[in-house]
């Protein structure tokens, strides 16, 4: 799936006149040189263990660090009680988001998409929606193709490690992955799903990585759910016929610029941001004592 930009992918889809996600199906078989039988096939393997893993989750599980665990369990119970601001389905999306990035914290199997500490993005826009609206599974391995290519595309321009580029190369990334794919789950086209994509990737540039005591948990469980409201949003503007002014491929290229200018401790080095706070440092420091 090794297109250079979303527009190579745009015009494959113009000029042979196919879908957006057949054409990152395409580009991964002819690079792995597999069948597209067995693309589809890994696709779905995948996009049902992201599915499962959302049922996996143990409310009574707390991180070895004892950061964090409970936020699952505790935002599913305030969604039954229906009395959310946000309402019940984005209710459901913010708990799943939480879940899957307590998985991740509790060392549980998790699908990184497009990495571990962004894992709760992706899951929770197309989960939700999945058993929401009853939509037919072959629409959704669509979307994780979609969401496959996007993510491709700003790998290859810029970055997806908070190390490289903060955390807009992952939270940042994984929402404009997710905003492209439930567009497609929508029945948008390939530029609207441009224009969604470059809308929650600028709506999160300049996010900067910093973990309290270096560990995927605080900030980054939360920053899950910050991610994956942000795909919705992104997502119903590009449906509504909002269109990003930038060009999704100048807004990546974007992003790589912002990212290489950051300072060292702001990514991922648990050295600046709230890492750096005094409740981090003393976080940072009682761990480091207990072990």
């Amino acid at each position: 799936m090794s297109y250079g930009s979303i527009e190579a992918i745009k015009e494959r889809c113009k000029r042979e006149g196919i879908e957006f996600w057949k054409a990152v199906q395409m580009e991964d078989c002819s690079e792995r040189a597999v069948s597209e039988e067995s693309s589809w096939k890994e696709m779905t393997r995948m996009w049902q263990i992201m599915c499962e893993n959302v049922d996996t989750y143990e409310p009574e599980r707390i991180s070895r660090s004892g950061l964090v665990g409970k936020e699952g369990g505790l935002m599913e119970e305030y969604q039954k009680k229906g009395d959310t601001l946000c309402g019940d389905f984005m209710a459901k999306v913010m708990t799943v988001a939480l879940k899957m990035g307590c998985n991740n914290a509790c060392m549980k199997r998790i699908i990184a998409a497009p990495t571990a500490g962004a894992c709760g993005v992706l899951p929770a826009v197309l989960v939700p929606f999945f058993k929401e609206y009853e939509v037919p599974e072959e629409k959704m391995v669509e979307a994780m193709y979609v969401a496959a290519g996007v993510g491709q595309v700003i790998a290859n321009r810029a970055f997806l490690a908070g190390a490289a580029g903060g955390c807009q190369a992952e939270i940042g990334s994984g929402s404009a992955m997710a905003a492209a794919a439930i567009c497609h789950v929508k029945g948008a086209d390939a530029e609207t799903m441009g224009h969604a994509a470059a809308m929650a990737l600028k709506n999160l540039m300049g996010l900067v990585c910093d973990p309290v005591a270096g560990l995927v948990e605080v900030p980054c469980v939360k920053r899950n759910v910050g991610g994956a409201v942000n795909a919705l949003a992104a997502a119903d503007m590009a449906l509504a016929g909002i269109t990003s002014r930038i060009p999704v491929d100048q807004v990546i290229d974007a992003m790589r610029e912002v990212g290489e200018k950051m300072d060292v401790t702001l990514r991922e080095t648990g050295a600046g941001g709230v890492a750096a706070s005094i409740t981090g440092v003393e976080i940072a420091e009682r761990i480091i004592q207990t072990d």
